[in-house]
């Protein structure tokens, strides 16, 4: 086996050097170009993510300013929110008082789904119900009409009447014979006070 000459001993030992260096730089290089790409790709995404939560939440800011006001009253009045029932006793006996009549008995039921939120169309919202059942006597029949007239008055709450009855004939007392200050007949009415809160699914976003 013959040797080299000594004289290319030193050049060949360069350019295997540069050689080498030549292949370090090209990976190094390339991994920096694919670190580039995959930080470049993490910032387009993470630009697009940024993206969607400005004109999401542009939307969100005009939908505030849009429904805001009414939202605002209707949580003034107490139909968002939980249930205020002493208002709605208050408002009870603030009718009856201005009404001049006679006292009133009730009875609530425990809040439970309203049957007709569909028809309200509520969207995120849950209606909710509870059910006061209202026995109370009269002068005369105008006096069902005024005295829901003035509980709606109290802005109490957001009530709807299922039904009422009266029952004629027959005063306070249970007598037949009533005088022009005496209750000659009797009301049942059967009120669903409302109430809407978001719903679980709105919650949990």
């Amino acid at each position: 086996m013959k040797k080299l000459p000594s004289a290319l001993m030193l050049p060949l030992l360069v350019l295997l050097a540069v050689i080498v260096a030549a292949v370090v730089a090209i990976k190094f290089t390339d991994d920096q170009a694919r670190d580039a790409r995959a930080r470049l790709a993490t910032q387009q995404t993470q630009f697009r993510e940024a993206q969607t939560r400005v004109q999401k939440s542009g939307s969100e800011k005009e939908l505030i300013a849009r429904y805001l006001p009414d939202y605002s009253k209707l949580a003034a009045l107490g139909f968002v929110g939980e249930e205020r029932r002493i208002n709605w006793l208050d408002a009870l006996r603030n009718a009856n008082q201005k009404g001049a009549m006679f006292g009133i008995n009730y009875d609530i039921s425990v809040q439970q789904a309203y049957p007709h939120a569909a028809a309200l169309a509520p969207g995120q919202l849950s209606v909710m119900q509870s059910v006061m059942k209202l026995r109370f006597p009269m002068l005369h029949e105008e006096d069902l009409p005024k005295f829901l007239e003035y509980l709606a008055e109290q802005n109490a709450g957001v009530f709807i009447v299922d039904q009422c009855t009266v029952r004629r004939g027959a005063n306070a007392t249970g007598t037949i014979q009533a005088t022009r200050f005496q209750p000659n007949m009797a009301a049942e009415c059967q009120l669903a006070w409302l109430t809407a809160r978001p719903s679980a699914a709105a919650e949990d976003r």
